[in-house]
């Protein structure tokens, strides 16, 4: 009989993350898709689930370049997302660190990707690295709420 033995948990200094994965098909090529996720004027026009705001968005876009997005929260606040672009390939994928501006904890991961199908392009958002269940259920809502809002902004351009 072949048994494995069973894995161990976690050491000490290591730490189990969450991942999520949301996905919209839109009925628009990855090109368009692209731009409005990357192009700051374009981004500031539906980005961030509903009665969220963006106010500013800065985008170096380029392997290394630095990204800032801020959110009006409904409550007046607001909440500065910052990172880095790991993987920039026009107009298919997107990589960049994740991070709330204000907190001191590892940086997030997430991975953009815009993918071809009959009558539009499926945008796929993987989220890793989330440090727990309470931040990993904001980010779902946030990202179901930011592809809701890009297919709207597609559909009136």
């Amino acid at each position: 009989m072949n048994r494995e033995a069973p894995s161990p948990g976690p050491t000490v200094g290591q730490r189990e993350t969450l991942r999520l994965e949301v996905r919209k098909t839109i009925a628009a090529t990855p090109e368009r898709l692209f731009a409005a996720w990357t192009q700051p004027e374009r981004l500031k026009q539906w980005w961030g689930p509903e009665g969220v705001e963006c106010i500013d968005a800065v985008v170096d876009l380029r392997v290394g370049g630095r990204y800032r997005i801020g959110n009006l929260l409904p409550d007046g606040n607001v909440l500065w997302i910052v990172g880095e672009y790991r993987v920039v390939e026009p107009p298919q994928k997107l990589v960049y660190s994740w991070q709330i501006e204000s907190q001191s904890h590892a940086p997030e991961i997430v991975t953009v990707r815009f993918e071809p199908r009959e009558g539009g392009t499926e945008v796929v958002v993987i989220h890793e690295s989330i440090p727990d269940v309470s931040t990993q259920n904001q980010h779902q809502y946030g990202w179901k709420g930011c592809l809701a809002g890009l297919a709207e902004f597609i559909a009136r351009i």
